[in-house]
């Protein structure tokens, strides 16, 4: 049984595709990973989220430890056992949550006191508890439990982030080994910090190395920088970080930056943006978003994407799908989320392949500058 292997297969200037082996199956870089908050990846059951490619989902801590509880699905056998889906699964850490939906919260060395954005109720995630909760999930790749704050904070803020983080992420090294069973299975990934500061990012990659991990997060981007400054930050952060381990950049994002990310090193990604988006009715495409609310295709026959192969493309119109999205039915969620699953996996398995063949500059420039078109 592999716990966790990563092999890179071929690299293109910066550029890398590879592929991850765990016990649970084998996972090809560079991955997308559709975010399954509450143990479900939304509209789409799991079986069809597979059918789109993808290879591993992200589930979320924070959610999970307050509803429905990670004693409560350990006890039901597991988080893999309790949604149904058998392959990897990481989980974050927690820590994203705590900052950005709870009030209360209160950072100490100890970890984050919060309230409950669901009751009100009071809870403590410290480095020690993320790791368990992760542990009692049965996720298959852990996070570290850091601090966020955000790119704006002043650098005194941001140093002392980045350096309680990498506290944390002693502590979290300390808790997974002591996870038995669990430990022997599963990998645990750490978080570099830093914000746009390339010395900050420095150390918190030093440290983290210093320490030991499987794979290693850029975290602290996609907070509201920017495209811009995010990929300012990812033409130093990813070099950083081990060659010969998996980079993992959190939270990203819009096909064009994820694009964009691959070619700077990047591995691993996830967002919520695929089925967010495809609940309030927008279409990714090649040739850029579509606000499939719009008038003007109550009366458009052809599918969403033209020579699109999912399930929804080779079915139904654009008329169907957007009478469905202003009507309101749960049905036209589903279509649009399963189309956007399918493009990102296309984008990645698109992005493989022209590392394999050496041509990732000029892939990205030709998909860049169509999907752009429509944005500009």
């Amino acid at each position: 049984m592999t716990r966790f292997d990563f092999t890179i297969t071929a690299t293109d200037g910066a550029g890398r595709a590879g592929m991850i082996r765990m016990s649970r199956g084998e996972i090809r870089t560079p991955a997308f990973m559709p975010v399954g908050t509450a143990a479900t990846v939304k509209a789409v059951k799991p079986a069809d989220v597979r059918a789109a490619g993808a290879d591993i989902i992200l589930g979320n801590t924070y959610h999970l430890m307050l509803r429905p509880g990670a004693e409560r699905v350990a006890r039901l056998g597991g988080l893999h056992r309790f949604m149904g889906w058998e392959r990897p699964i990481l989980t974050d850490s927690g820590g994203y949550q705590v900052m950005s939906l709870s009030d209360l919260t209160k950072v100490t060395e100890k970890g984050v006191s919060f309230k409950s954005h669901l009751d009100g109720s009071r809870h403590m995630l410290s480095p020690e508890r993320s790791i368990e909760v992760q542990r009692l999930l049965g996720s298959d790749i852990v996070m570290q439990f850091d601090q966020l704050v955000p790119t704006t904070a002043t650098r005194e803020q941001q140093q002392a982030a980045m350096e309680r983080s990498v506290r944390w992420a002693r502590r979290s090294r300390v808790e997974f080994d002591r996870g038995g069973e669990h430990a022997e299975q599963a990998a645990l990934f750490g978080i570099q910090q830093g914000a746009l500061d390339e010395e900050l990012r420095q150390q918190s990659a030093d440290a983290l190395i210093n320490i030991g991990f499987d794979g290693y997060a850029v975290g602290g981007l996609a907070v509201g920088e920017g495209q811009e400054a995010m990929l300012g930050c990812l033409d130093f952060a990813p070099g950083q970080l081990p060659a010969d381990k998996p980079r993992y950049l959190m939270g990203v994002g819009k096909p064009d930056d994820l694009v964009e990310a691959v070619r700077r090193g990047i591995d691993m990604f996830d967002c919520v943006l695929p089925t967010r988006s495809g609940r309030t009715g927008q279409a990714f495409t090649a040739d850029g978003p579509l606000n499939l609310r719009n008038a003007r295709f109550a009366e458009e026959g052809e599918p969403l994407e033209p020579g699109c192969p999912c399930p929804t493309c080779a079915t139904w119109s654009r008329a169907y799908v957007h009478h469905l999205v202003r009507s309101g039915e749960i049905l036209g969620a589903m279509l649009m989320t399963e189309h956007n699953l399918w493009f990102y996996q296309r984008v990645m398995a698109d992005l493989r392949r022209a590392v394999g063949e050496r041509r990732l500059d000029d892939h990205a420039r030709a998909f860049l500058d169509r999907y752009r078109e429509r944005c500009a």
